[in-house]
């Protein structure tokens, strides 16, 4: 497994990252998904990913008991705040009184004294930023949260939060987490170079395009029955024929070089020095297995044109 820096950070992460996005106290068994868990750490796999709203929490509490076997030291956490976790008018949202009370119920389900990483899930145009900023900063100087990111904001939301920081000396945010894949690249136009030239990190979700780029369909009225399109109503429409047949020229190339079509996608993503690394998901042992195997893999640039052809 390769390290990264984790944005502009002296800390380390693994390439290849653990989430738990749709999974984990959701449709995934909890032996399996605690098996995934050991499994991704004894391959040096370091970073693990949940947040507060998958499933309820559900997933946090899972994240916490598997991880509570290997010292704490040894990897770094990352959750998230701002969907609804209620049905009152602030249960949700960035404000510091949403942001200070998720913070602490984190901390109780993921059975943990510090989050290694907070996001901000989403950009919330109903609280000022520099509330949100400042009761994150109080968050990183009480020690309950060592560094703040964000996911899926704009590159001049980030440039706007950047600026507060730096006017009110408070923390400022060095990681943004977007979905990222051969079949959805937005980020490529202003976030990377935004991330290039502010000290941000990309940790993307979604890089294999929810399952789509491991080569698993054959065809768009096909899904097989342990997919996610099969489980997740809202994923099918993902699956087209277009998508499909580009996923097997995809193919041809990965065999010609010896890896999966998966891990061809996978090591596609890292070719790019902002990202610090590629957040996979996984239902059994054996999927944690395969995409960690793209870590270190080298794209040629008669490889990459290739590619590129084909997106195109």
């Amino acid at each position: 497994m390769k390290y990264r820096n984790m944005g502009g950070t002296g800390v380390k992460v693994s390439e290849i990252s653990l989430g738990s996005w749709l999974t984990y106290g959701g449709y995934v068994e909890q032996e399996n998904a605690m098996k995934s868990i050991q499994t991704a750490y004894g391959l040096g796999i370091n970073f693990f990913d949940t947040a507060n709203v998958y499933e309820r929490g559900k997933a946090e509490v899972l994240m916490g008991k598997a991880l509570k076997a290997f010292p704490r030291e040894s990897y770094v956490l990352a959750t998230k705040v701002f969907n609804a976790m209620g049905d009152g008018p602030n249960d949700r949202g960035l404000s510091r009184k949403h942001i200070m009370e998720q913070c602490e119920a984190s901390l109780k389900r993921l059975e943990a004294d510090y989050i290694d990483l907070y996001y901000c899930h989403r950009y919330d145009p109903n609280t000022p930023l520099q509330e949100t900023l400042r009761a994150l900063d109080d968050l990183v100087r009480q020690g309950k949260v060592l560094y703040v990111g964000v996911s899926e904001w704009t590159a001049s939301q980030m440039a706007e939060a950047h600026a507060i920081a730096d006017r009110y000396l408070l923390d400022r945010i060095i990681v943004n987490q977007p979905v990222y894949n051969m079949f959805n690249r937005y980020i490529e136009k202003e976030v990377i170079p935004y991330g290039e030239r502010g000290g941000m990190g990309q940790v993307v979700f979604s890089p294999l395009a929810q399952g789509l780029l491991t080569g698993k369909y054959s065809a768009a009225d096909a899904i097989p029955e342990d997919s996610r399109a099969a489980k997740l109503e809202g994923m099918r429409k993902h699956v087209t024929e277009e998508k499909v047949a580009k996923v097997k020229q995809l193919a041809k190339i990965a065999s010609e070089l010896d890896i999966t079509v998966g891990q061809l996608a996978l090591s596609w993503i890292l070719r790019q020095p902002n990202v610090s690394s590629a957040l996979v998901g996984a239902s059994r042992p054996q999927q944690v297995e395969e995409n960690a195997k793209a870590s270190g893999v080298e794209l040629g640039g008669d490889v990459l044109e290739q590619i590129e052809q084909i997106l195109a």
